[in-house]
């Protein structure tokens, strides 16, 4: 199952724009019909991330806390922390920048001369606090964190949980144990989850063109275009910025994530990819100590192509009402982005709900949120698929500046140290037995 999930996906992808067009000729007319239809197709879609869902809080849980209590040294835990929000705060600035550069490069809103009428956006920008963001942070219950799926509180709790652990050493070594097991079993659920993906992808594609139909994207195909190819440039930046840590071993890491890319892309959810991410990284040679840490931050911080998003819709709102800004004003909006998108993470619609408290500030038509909403879909696919291999990257290259990075396995090759049970079954599910079978060798 695993060696054909990226034809598997492929294949939902392309019968989910086909289906859905068929839907959509045939239901399309009728706004109400269409939304139903849209519904059942979509089912497929809410099951996945429901299960996803499902497993997110203990997988991050039991991999973070079993990874620090083999790092035993809170000092390296400091290094790896300091060495991955460098990273971030790095990238970020990148992504907003380039994002202001090819939205003025190709300035798509000039020529479409909306009127400000100071009509509601139809989002809401409360949840966009950055003194309740920091105090969001901080867990009041763990129960509480896991059951809303709130991944910082949950990296929180197993900081402390973790580090605790390697203080009271030999004492907490049954506890271990058994956070090891639960790792196990996690990865074990989640190989069967992750069987699910390919009707998740074709359900999300067939109820977005249901009720859209393809005629949205020629409508909006200037600004969907240009946004695409703003974010071509940043992957291959990112590429690049990889490739100078990685060396040719680049080349490889994108062989390895390009099922939880084609995951992201499809669903346009980051967290439907993270159970597959922490699989193939595993295989790319990066120990379990290190994506088990700077995943789950990179997931809240590191969010290159919601960055670059940022930027360019704020900008061509802008434009699109004729509102010319100085330079120095789209500088300071950047800065103002740089600090307030790092609350999205628990915030739905989150790119939107920036942008549109960023308009807001500024005193930019907050409305005309309301007129890219038709086509938000198709950007954020590409926005969270960048996010993913914005992530990918950060964890592959912190794992090298750390000279921790090991010899990958084989795509198609099951690992010759896993358990008997897992090589019968093709490394169907996520273990990670390496690192469970020699310690010493992966924590």
């Amino acid at each position: 199952m695993r060696n054909r999930l990226t034809a598997f996906i492929l294949t939902g992808m392309v019968l989910g724009v086909i289906v859905g067009f068929a839907a959509n000729l045939w239901v399309g007319s009728d706004k109400t019909l269409a939304k139903d239809v849209a519904g059942y197709f979509h089912l497929l879609a809410d099951i996945f991330l429901h299960l996803i869902k499902m497993i997110i809080a203990p997988l991050v849980f039991s991999t973070l806390v079993a990874g620090i209590a083999h790092m035993g040294d809170s000092a390296a835990l400091g290094r790896i922390g300091g060495r991955a929000l460098a990273w971030f705060v790095i990238a970020s600035l990148i992504s907003l920048t380039l994002g202001l550069i090819f939205v003025n490069f190709f300035a798509p809103g000039e020529g479409l001369n909306l009127v400000r009428s100071g009509a509601e956006s139809g989002v809401n920008t409360e949840a966009l606090n950055f003194r309740d963001f920091i105090l969001h942070v901080f867990p009041t219950s763990m129960v509480g964190a896991m059951a809303e799926n709130s991944i910082l509180q949950i990296v929180v709790f197993s900081l402390f949980v973790g580090v605790a652990l390697t203080a009271i050493g030999e004492k907490g070594k049954p506890v271990v144990t058994v956070i090891e097991s639960m790792v196990e079993l996690m990865l074990q659920v989640t190989g069967y989850v992750m069987r699910v993906a390919p009707f998740a992808v074709f359900g999300a594609l067939a109820s977005v063109v249901t009720t859209e139909g393809l005629g949205v994207l020629v409508t909006f195909g200037e600004l969907i275009g240009e946004f695409y190819i703003a974010l071509g440039a940043l992957w291959l930046l990112l590429f690049a910025a990889g490739s100078i840590f990685l060396g040719k071993r680049m080349f490889t890491l994108i062989r390895y994530v390009r099922e939880p890319i084609l995951i992201a892309f499809s669903t346009a959810s980051s967290e439907a990819a993270y159970p597959k991410m922490l699989e193939q990284l595993d295989r790319f040679g990066v120990p379990r100590r290190i994506y088990s840490f700077v995943l789950p931050l990179g997931y809240s911080f590191n969010l290159d192509g919601s960055m670059m998003y940022s930027t360019f819709a704020t900008i061509f709102i802008a434009q699109a009402y004729g509102i010319d800004l100085p330079i120095a004003t789209q500088i300071t909006i950047l800065l103002v982005l740089m600090v307030t998108s790092k609350g999205i993470a628990a915030v739905p619609r989150a790119s939107l709900v920036v942008v549109a408290a960023t308009l807001g500030q500024f005193d930019l038509p907050v409305e005309g949120v309301a007129f890219i909403l038709a086509v938000d879909h198709f950007m954020d696919m590409g926005r969270t698929a960048t996010n993913v291999l914005g992530n990918a990257i950060a964890t592959s290259v912190i794992t090298k500046w750390e000279g921790m990075l090991e010899v990958e396995e084989p795509i198609d090759v099951p690992h010759p140290k896993a358990p008997a049970h897992t090589a019968a079954h093709g490394r169907a599910g996520l273990d990670l037995a390496p690192d469970m079978v020699d310690d010493d060798r992966k924590g």
